[in-house]
């Protein structure tokens, strides 16, 4: 499955947010250095589905707010 992500770093929670069947937010407390903050959404993104963190993996977007995001459930 397929999702679009528009990322929240140095948020004050970690939060993921459904916007529609496709699009979430996600806020996460790390900051957007050296790629902490994509782990932290992929752990996130990974416990919301309630899949491995493996399974999770960021295919566009690696640099920009707007991701997309495959997940395998």
């Amino acid at each position: 499955m397929r999702i679009f992500v528009k990322a929240k770093p140095r948020a004050r929670a970690v939060n993921v947010q459904r916007v529609d069947e496709e699009n979430y937010i996600v806020a996460v407390t790390e900051p957007p250095e050296k790629g902490r903050a994509n782990i932290a959404i992929e752990a996130a993104l990974a416990e919301h589905f309630h899949v491995p963190k493996a399974r999770v993996r960021i295919v566009m977007g690696r640099t920009a707010r707007e991701k997309m995001v495959e997940i395998d459930l």
